[in-house]
């Protein structure tokens, strides 16, 4: 494997991000890799926010990984900044090469790096694999989440 470089998402990596997010059962039913107009609108909205930060991992020249790690200020927890990790993928050459891992640490570093005392992220329920992944991450299935669809 050659070296892998983690850096901020650019618009010609949007193909390649969304081709990610649609590549599994759940990702099928909600993404749309044949319009990126949405996405590109949603990676300007990002890229403008100093509290976003959506990151590929490139190895090779081509984007093998990708996350959003959005960082929250706080009141509770006596004003503690905490992250959120979200829209973790690997891509389905790279699984089981320590890629994911590797993202992961780099979120948490990155979080460290801007002072957050909580790393966050929520997995869907039918995600068995990676709640083993996260949990030897040092991760922790601590509270029950709740979504409403708008």
């Amino acid at each position: 494997m050659g070296d892998l470089e983690i850096r901020a998402a650019v618009a010609d990596d949007i193909p390649s991000i969304v081709g990610m997010l649609a590549d599994d059962p759940l990702g099928a039913q909600r993404e749309s890799p044949d319009d990126l107009t949405p996405y590109l609108a949603a990676l300007e909205r990002l890229s403008s926010d100093p509290n976003q930060h959506l990151v590929v991992a490139v190895r090779e020249g081509r984007v093998v990984g990708t996350l959003q790690l959005t960082v929250i200020p706080g009141l509770s927890r006596k004003g503690a900044t905490r992250s959120i990790i979200e829209g973790v993928r690997i891509h389905a050459d790279e699984r089981g090469s320590g890629l994911g891992t590797q993202l992961i640490e780099w979120a948490v570093a990155e979080s460290r790096r801007q002072n957050c005392q909580l790393v966050q992220l929520t997995s869907d329920n039918t995600r068995t694999d990676a709640h083993r992944f996260y949990e030897r991450l040092g991760f922790t299935a601590s509270h029950v989440g709740f979504k409403l669809q708008l």
